[in-house]
């Protein structure tokens, strides 16, 4: 069953609805683009989006990760590095409005998903739900003398095993987590030395829990050696964590797609060309997906998680069946046009940078997500409108003449325009196609 056939009860499976929904500000903010930066935070902090130390926090320039805190988070620290974080705005992902925090300082992107999700809205939004929350520790196995008796006794030994994993995280089976199975898998094929590789798998709840795995691998390497006569090597957990995955779809009127001079049939039909296009060609498959994860690595930065694990599993499970393949899909369907995404989304919403960064403390704040489950379907449904954005502007006017107004405003800001210059500066910028940081500074030397 599609995850839009329950789209009336709102949910589907995903995160619950709940009284505090009715307190949730509206994503949609007409207009958000146009107003001063002063002009947005008194708007959030009126709707009690955030309060006034919150504004205060987003427009100091001495605020956010203490560069002693820093210090203590990773070596030969020298400072702390910003980058832009702006609103994914017109958010509806099933039957909730959200405000997405996202981090990201390539242009185009925030605007991208926030035109996407303004066109989504009119036929009900996202709908998105996340399945599981179990990681995999992986115990690497060498130099075993029997390898069928090796995994056989494994096989036998697994209540055992599973008890001493527990016992590493006892307060995780308390919250409801905890060991989810043991799983033994024989590798000898290709030109490298025979291994078992067990797999402890393991429900993080709400954290990432990379930790968490780890020490859970660490620990119970020594009885696996003792039941198995061999020698454990690695001992760590997989980023492709294909037992926490995301799936997000919308479903949008064909007639909603018009643009400018394009039918609806036209832009839907250039969508779906332009899926199969990655669907048949691993070249395109690459390109289509990076889209993708602009869109989710922007809110994953924003929200403290580790966009490099949340690529890597992304990638791989591309490649599952051996041909890398896109994270998303589209089709033309009678009157609807229907994206569908699925992809590991292994984040936490505790623990970590997280609880360090007053700034992602920040983001979690503006998001109101209840759980990491839900901040993954948030992301699933972000990554999904990133993609027809890029899709979309593909299949019309090419993606640079969208992508080049705000290319326009970097350019200009970058030659030294200020506040009251940067229009004006942009606008001679586009219009004479000279998108450059030398054209800018003349514009700003003859009006100035």
């Amino acid at each position: 069953m599609s995850l839009l056939d329950t789209a009336q009860d709102k949910r589907s499976g995903g995160t619950k609805a709940s009284a505090k929904d009715e307190d949730r500000p509206v994503s949609r903010i007409p207009g958000f683009y146009k107003m001063s930066l002063s002009e947005r935070l008194a708007l959030l902090v009126d709707a009690g989006v955030l309060d006034e130390q919150d504004a205060a926090l987003l427009c100091d320039r001495n605020a956010g990760l203490d560069v002693e805190v820093a210090n203590q988070m990773v070596e030969n620290t020298i400072g702390v590095l910003e980058l832009p974080m702006g609103l994914g705005l017109n958010f509806l992902i099933n039957g909730r409005d959200y405000l997405v925090p996202m981090a990201v300082e390539e242009p185009s992107i925030i605007a991208a998903v926030s035109h996407v999700a303004k066109i989504a809205r009119r036929s009900g939004g996202f709908e998105a739900r996340c399945e599981g929350s179990t990681m995999i520790g992986q115990i690497q196995v060498v130099g075993c003398d029997d390898w069928d008796k090796a995994r056989q006794a494994i096989e036998e030994a697994r209540p055992e095993l599973m008890e001493v994993a527990d016992s590493l995280h006892p307060k995780m089976a308390e919250r409801g987590g905890g060991v989810r199975g043991v799983e033994v898998r024989m590798l000898d094929e290709g030109d490298y030395q025979r291994m078992l590789v067990v797999h402890i798998l393991f429900d993080t709840c709400d954290a990432m829990g990379a930790n968490l795995i780890n020490t859970v691998a660490e620990g119970v390497a020594p009885m696996i050696e003792e039941i198995t006569g061999g020698r454990v090597f690695l001992r760590i957990l997989s980023n492709l964590a294909d037992r926490r995955r995301v799936r997000a779809e919308c479903r949008i009127p064909i007639a909603d797609l018009e643009w400018k001079s394009y039918s609806g049939r036209e832009v839907a039909e250039g969508i779906q060309l332009a899926s199969e296009f990655a669907e048949a060609d691993p070249y395109r498959a690459a390109t289509h997906n990076k889209g993708i994860m602009n869109g989710i690595g922007a809110v994953c930065v924003a929200t403290g998680n580790d966009w490099r694990a949340l690529e890597a599993g992304a990638h791989a499970y591309c490649a599952r069946d051996g041909k890398y393949r896109p994270m998303a899909t589209w089709r033309a369907e009678e009157d609807h046009l229907v994206g569908v995404l699925e992809l590991p989304m292994a984040v936490g919403t505790v623990g970590g940078t997280i609880r360090l960064h007053p700034k992602v403390q920040l983001a979690h704040k503006i998001l109101r997500v209840d759980g990491a489950a839900e901040l993954a379907e948030v992301m699933g449904a972000v990554g999904l409108a990133q993609n027809m954005g890029a899709l979309k502007a593909l299949a019309t006017e090419g993606i640079q003449r969208g992508h080049m107004s705000l290319h326009a405003r970097s350019v200009a800001a970058t030659a030294g325009a200020g506040a009251d210059e940067i229009d004006e500066v942009v606008r001679r910028l586009i219009e004479e196609d000279d998108v450059k940081v030398h054209r800018a500074r003349e514009i700003l030397e003859e009006n100035r």
